[in-house]
């Protein structure tokens, strides 16, 4: 993956983090974008430090014009774009159906399913002008199955894995594989939000490994996606759960 080109949305915390910080030690160069602009330069100083390579660009994937400039910055700089995770998304506050604001399920689908869409349609322009690339997208287990009282948040995962698959075979025969990921309880911010006794129950009781997951074992497995080790993978949605979807 050395002399590799990524960007990487979502990327000032959490698994899009981890993600950059896996690709820049193996040598890629890494475009760290987010809308936390003083997390983000950290990650970036971060990865420098370490003898990694890796800048940051301020982007909110619900702006589709941003995201065209971005990537039209990266390739002018870079003169290619190889790799794209595309991990940038909310959560939201538990409610009823009934209860979603349209405010509520627009913000959602912008920010967790139009982001993708739009990422990829630029990163995919792109590609098909340099030869070829990978993508990974960043769904979850909530894109697998119902979510009681997160049914925006369901909706917007599930579409994400839709977008991938169709994708995979209209790109597939240009050489630009696009794979989706579903991480299962994983040590982010993200499961701030939900409530011990659910996580102990889950890490004890679902999850035959019997414990939360961590943002690097992720983040390898993303890498491997992209990397040429996964050369025969495409269209392929990868649970990374403990096996929790097992039962």
């Amino acid at each position: 993956m050395k002399g590799k080109v990524a960007l990487v949305t979502g990327a000032a915390k959490g698994i899009g983090a981890g993600a950059a910080k896996e690709l820049a030690s193996r040598g890629t160069k890494v475009y760290i974008t987010d809308i936390l602009d003083e997390q983000g330069a950290q990650i970036v100083a971060e990865i420098n430090a370490t003898g990694g390579s890796a800048e940051y660009l301020h982007l909110d994937v619900s702006d589709k014009s941003a995201i065209e400039q971005t990537v039209s910055a990266i390739v002018k700089q870079e003169g290619k774009l190889d790799y794209a995770i595309n991990n940038a998304g909310i959560g939201g506050k538990l409610s009823p159906l009934h209860d979603i604001t349209t405010a509520n399920w627009n913000r959602m689908m912008d920010v967790n399913l139009s982001g993708v869409f739009y990422c990829m349609q630029s990163e995919i322009k792109t590609m098909l002008t340099t030869g070829g690339g990978s993508i990974v997208n960043v769904s979850s287990l909530a894109g697998l199955n119902g979510v009681a009282y997160g049914a925006s948040y369901s909706a917007a995962k599930h579409g994400v894995i839709g977008l991938t698959k169709s994708a995979a075979f209209e790109y597939g025969k240009l050489n630009i594989r696009i794979n989706s990921m579903c991480p299962g309880f994983i040590e982010t911010d993200i499961i701030k939000d939900i409530p011990e006794h659910v996580l102990e129950m889950n890490s004890k009781l679902r999850v035959p490994l019997k414990r939360i997951g961590q943002v690097s074992e992720i983040a390898k497995s993303i890498a491997f996606l992209l990397s040429d080790d996964a050369s025969y993978i495409t269209g392929m949605n990868m649970n990374v759960d403990g096996g929790f979807q097992a039962g």
